[in-house]
């Protein structure tokens, strides 16, 4: 098959979150399963600075957008230890810009206009390129126009025929809303905005479009996939998402292997295997130690937490717990920006516990491998979270994850009990409420738990020897993708020798 992926970024290129992980792994992942792919993204001013040797395809793109027409270009490049192409849609006005969606906090005014240029880019690229894709991924609302778009605008496109379109939902709270009269920017029919359509409480909806008009629909966690079904988490979507429910499906993301396996991470103090894990940790938590200025302790439990300081991310819980936390003998480790809030509390617990406490205030990626190898217990009390990919790094290293019962968290972390200790499955601790209280029962068992030494070992081994890689998910998004070739071509059905591949 032939397998188009877009999105709004994707590592190493151009990331925020998780959903540029995925982008940057799951093409090649794909690929290495025999397909054929690609993936599309903006040429943000970031990409630039990744990549200042981008190839120019000679590709002239002229893009209605409203009544306008913009020109922009379409740059090459691979996916790093791939042959897989990343093609750029380059729009200096759109795209050279300080921020991907926006600015200070603030979105930027032109967004619907931005994507709009961006997708219907992309389905020109693809017509120029001659690529007949089987399948569009799409991800995400910067995405959620094209199965529209191919059902509408771009129905009578030789090359983009008989294409079907995958939609993942990778955080339903991010919607692409804008102004009703935005749409004329889409070039669709006033037609499409009634309720069973665009329209979204009176407000354009590019997440909507996606989640109506594709084939088949993903979000990244079997849990997740239920939760946005319900009113609490559904974000108001949540009835289109329960009469879609034949077609949404959970699939779990997957990390990349060669990245974030301690046995091959050079950045590392010492690089390590599940048959050397316990020297391995040991001296990268030694080192980490030194790093924060903490005293190298190898008896203490160094507790560690990555990512936004978000309330979102269980901020506020942790912020309750902080106190009980570091009155015992423990250490904590923190990488990560966002609220002030949280970063006046970071200051002020470092200043009250001296040597126990060390954050930095931005992001490394090589720090964020060196701490996941370097720390024994990783904190993720999120609120809600769609898969999560730091609890994943975490076990693949050792590192025993504390998680709240939500989305891809409660998928992936087994809890400890009597039951699965002895079956050889637990591997962290999970709270169910969402409150300090509960935090705090997950933090006293971790505590225990680090003071019988082989238990602890039992939890470590437990984790490291999952299977995160990205070639099971991968599977399972071929048969996906397979399902909507299916779906799309009904009459080959009967004999799958007949299934159309592109090679």
């Amino acid at each position: 098959m032939n397998i188009v992926f877009v999105a709004s970024e994707g590592v190493p290129f151009a990331k925020t979150g998780g959903l540029a992980d995925v982008a940057g792994a799951l093409p090649r992942a794909v690929a290495e399963l025999g397909h054929t792919t690609s993936l599309f993204i903006p040429c943000y001013r970031k990409v630039w600075e990744t990549d200042p040797e981008l190839v120019g395809t000679g590709i002239p793109l002229h893009v209605p957008v409203g009544a306008a027409t913009v020109l922009g270009h379409v740059y090459e490049s691979r996916l790093p230890g791939s042959d897989v192409p990343v093609f750029l849609i380059d729009q200096p006005h759109y795209f050279d810009r300080e921020g991907f969606y926006g600015h200070l906090g603030h979105d930027f005014e032109d967004n619907c206009e931005r994507f709009v240029f961006f997708q219907r880019a992309v389905l020109e690229t693809v017509a120029a390129l001659k690529l007949k894709p089987d399948v569009f991924h799409c991800n995400d609302w910067q995405t959620g126009l094209i199965p529209i778009y191919l059902q509408t605008l771009y129905r009578d496109v030789p090359e983009l025929a008989g294409a079907g379109t995958l939609f993942t939902i990778h955080n339903l709270a991010y919607q692409g809303l804008f102004w009703h009269w935005d749409l004329p920017l889409t070039g669709l029919d006033w037609g499409l905005f009634n309720y069973r359509g665009l329209e979204f409480h009176g407000k354009l909806s590019f997440m909507k479009a996606g989640l109506v008009f594709a084939d088949l629909l993903t979000t990244v966690s079997p849990t997740y996939a239920r939760e946005i079904q319900t009113q609490m988490q559904g974000a108001g979507l949540d009835g289109l998402l329960r009469d879609r429910q034949a077609d949404l499906r959970g699939i779990v993301n997957g990390i990349d292997a060669r990245s974030w396996t301690p046995s091959h991470e050079t950045m590392l103090a010492a690089r390590y295997d599940l048959d050397t894990v316990e020297s391995g940790k040991a001296a990268c938590k030694a080192w980490l130690q030194k790093h924060a200025g903490l005293p190298v302790r190898p008896e203490v439990p160094l507790f560690a937490q990555i990512g936004r300081l978000d309330p979102q991310k269980g901020w506020d819980l942790l912020a309750d717990v902080a106190e009980r936390l570091l009155a015992r003998d423990v250490q904590l480790v923190v990488l990560g920006t966002g609220h002030p809030k949280y970063h006046d509390l970071l200051e002020s617990l470092a200043r009250r516990h001296p040597g126990k406490v060390w954050a930095y205030l931005g992001f490394s990626d090589d720090l964020a491998h060196q701490i996941e190898a370097g720390a024994d217990v990783f904190l993720m009390p999120s609120l809600f979270e769609p898969c999560g990919l730091n609890q994943l790094y975490s076990l693949a290293h050792g590192t025993v994850p504390v998680v709240h019962a939500t989305g891809g968290l409660v998928d992936t972390v087994v809890d400890l009990d009597p039951t699965s200790l002895a079956e050889g499955r637990a591997t962290g601790f999970v709270f169910r409420d969402a409150s300090p209280a509960a935090l705090w029962g997950a933090l006293e068992r971790a505590l225990d738990a680090w003071g019988d030494r082989e238990t602890w070992r039992k939890l470590v081994r437990a984790g490291m020897s999952g299977d995160w890689s990205w070639h099971r998910s991968a599977q399972r998004y071929v048969e996906i993708y397979r399902e909507i070739q299916r779906r799309r071509h009904p009459q080959l059905a009967q004999d799958p020798r007949e299934t159309p591949v592109s090679t």
